[in-house]
């Protein structure tokens, strides 16, 4: 019986105690595909995991990450084959199902889409669930019409994982972007993306105290959620868009139909766990070719860690202390 290390969360009467230590291939959850992981990465939701307040993980002990990329040990369907290149995100990964932060991790074979050509299995995860997400909004933007030569496009949250990385695609694209952030020291960062402009939080956002604003925006990517979205509506185009992914700053939207039944804006909600496979396909290969950036997705990372940090880097990035994309490298 092959053993591994892990990342696991178990729970301790009222807090959860995180712990790397050795298991074997029979504590692993039921699954057609084995993958012996390289990389994983940080995201939000992984912060939550491993807090008793979470509301993420159900039931212990549990192993979080909800991203991963490796290469295929043994498959029970056709689709793959030992050393084969994979990458998992979404779906129950990291919340009802052992996640990345695992040396060895067993998962459907629904869930598995190849790493594309273009694509190291390290940039797969420096990309991750986070890149994936701003990939997402940015295809439901252009669907939708926003186009570079529509106007500037806002990016809240913009040192984040998701926000990050919608300047860096937005730019290699072509669009103009304006990146909001409450940390004043990152400015440098954020023009190194691509960013056109660099924003304060209130300022991107825009007052929620008047329900429609000056016309601003041809369109938004927003990973924050709460009262900022209903400030953003306020100050977008007539005909635009705000790809909505995330609830960093809170779940309630104090927001008035104004924005919608005046300026016909729209509200595009964004799910990047259960999307169906051959959305998967087609924006990972977008990602690896046409989509990527110029200079590559290397600026993006903030930090390299292995399994020891971990505990550390997940309580940074849901005190808001993390810019950019932190990788992990597994194995």
């Amino acid at each position: 019986m092959t053993a591994f290390r892990a990342l696991f969360v178990d729970k301790e009467g009222d807090r959860c105690v995180t712990r790397v230590r050795t298991a074997t291939e029979d504590e692993l959850p039921a699954g057609g595909v084995t993958i012996r992981v390289a990389y994983s990465g940080v995201n939000y939701k992984d912060g939550l995991a491993v807090r008793p307040d979470g509301k993420i993980v159900t039931a212990y002990p549990f192993v979080p990450g909800i991203d991963l990329s490796g290469t295929v040990v043994r498959s029970e369907d056709g689709r793959f084959r030992e050393g084969d290149r994979v990458l998992v995100t979404g779906y129950g990964l990291g919340v009802s199902h052992y996640g990345g932060y695992s040396e060895l991790a067993r998962v459907p074979a629904d869930w598995v889409v190849p790493v594309p050509d273009g694509l190291s299995l390290r940039e797969a995860m420096i990309v991750g669930t986070a890149g994936f997400t701003a990939a997402l909004s940015i295809e439901r933007l252009r669907e939708h019409g926003v186009r570079p030569e529509s106007g500037p496009v806002a990016v809240t949250g913009a040192t984040g994982g998701v926000g990050s990385e919608a300047v860096a695609l937005l730019a290699a694209l072509g669009y103009e972007v304006a990146a909001g952030t409450g940390k004043a020291d990152a400015a440098a960062f954020l023009r190194a993306l691509g960013a056109a402009d660099v924003l304060g939080r209130d300022e991107i956002a825009g007052s929620t105290a008047k329900p429609l604003q000056k016309e601003r925006w041809a369109g938004a990517v927003d990973p924050v959620g709460g009262p900022a979205l209903a400030g953003l509506l306020g100050a977008v185009r007539y005909g635009g868009a705000v790809a909505v992914s995330g609830l960093t700053g809170g779940a309630d939207v104090p927001a008035t139909v104004y924005p919608f039944i005046l300026r016909g804006v729209s509200l595009l909600g964004i799910d990047s766990v259960r999307c169906p496979h051959e959305t998967r396909v087609r924006v990972w290969g977008r990602l690896a070719d046409e989509w990527r950036p110029a200079g590559g997705y290397e600026p993006l990372v903030a930090d390299e860690i292995g399994l020891d940090r971990l505990p550390e880097a997940l309580a940074a990035i849901v005190r808001g202390e993390m810019r950019g994309r932190v990788v992990v490298k597994i194995s």
